[in-house]
């Protein structure tokens, strides 16, 4: 790769192509939404793109884990990862708090896991790849039947370094890139979609009342009623 300015200038390039590739909204830094409307996300994130990210997956997504790079008079600020986010209240409902990390975390993670209670699946290879964990006063079994073995396969399969869960009525994933360019970012945001729809699946193939995919998962209107 180039210098870190180059680098910048490149992710900026892949932003706004990406961006009006889909028909999104986007904003350097992400801002709020008016008073009295829906909660918007990724709020000061710097890239945010709003929509449709993919075709029937909607939500928000921005620049994560920046940092400074560069020499004396050309250093620029770069994302190490991509996070998406979306409202999914109807999710949060089966379960309400979750967490889903590669095993490559620092050691200050390792400490703050130790205050929940990790969730074990009868995948071998998922389980060498991901920790996942639920608050200790909750119940781990609904985490376990939300993932089918389909969708945990597919999960252990994406190339990339990823977390997700949910958290304050939120699905988030966060994708560490190993590039700064539009390939990647795509490649992001399809795994983000995967996550979404795999688990909205599940919830509907065992009879939980889920809401369609719309505007309203990315803050730009509020939920049906």
């Amino acid at each position: 790769m180039g210098g870190a300015r180059q680098d910048a200038a490149a992710w900026a390039d892949a932003v706004r192509a990406v961006s009006s590739k889909r028909g999104l909204t986007l904003d350097p830094v992400g801002g709020l939404n008016p008073v009295g409307g829906p909660v918007a996300l990724c709020p000061g994130g710097t890239n945010r793109m709003t929509g449709e990210l993919t075709t029937g997956f909607w939500g928000a997504c921005c620049d994560a884990d920046e940092r400074e790079q560069g020499g004396f008079g050309r250093k620029a600020i770069v994302p190490g990862a991509a996070i998406v986010k979306a409202h999914t209240p109807d999710l949060a409902t089966v379960v309400p708090i979750f967490n889903v990390e590669s095993i490559e975390r620092s050691a200050e993670d390792a400490v703050e896991r130790r205050s929940r209670r990790r969730v074990r699946f009868e995948s071998i290879d998922f389980n060498k790849r991901y920790i996942a964990t639920v608050p200790r006063d909750h119940d781990p079994v609904a985490l376990r039947e939300l993932f089918s073995p389909a969708f945990i396969d597919w999960i252990t399969r994406l190339p990339a370094e990823v977390d997700f869960g949910i958290t304050d009525s939120q699905l988030f994933f966060h994708w560490r890139l190993r590039e700064l360019t539009q390939a990647e970012l795509e490649a992001a945001l399809e795994g983000a979609a995967g996550v979404f729809k795999g688990l909205q699946r599940e919830m509907a193939e065992n009879g939980l009342t889920t809401f369609s995919p719309g505007p309203w998962n990315a803050g730009l209107e509020p939920f049906p009623t």
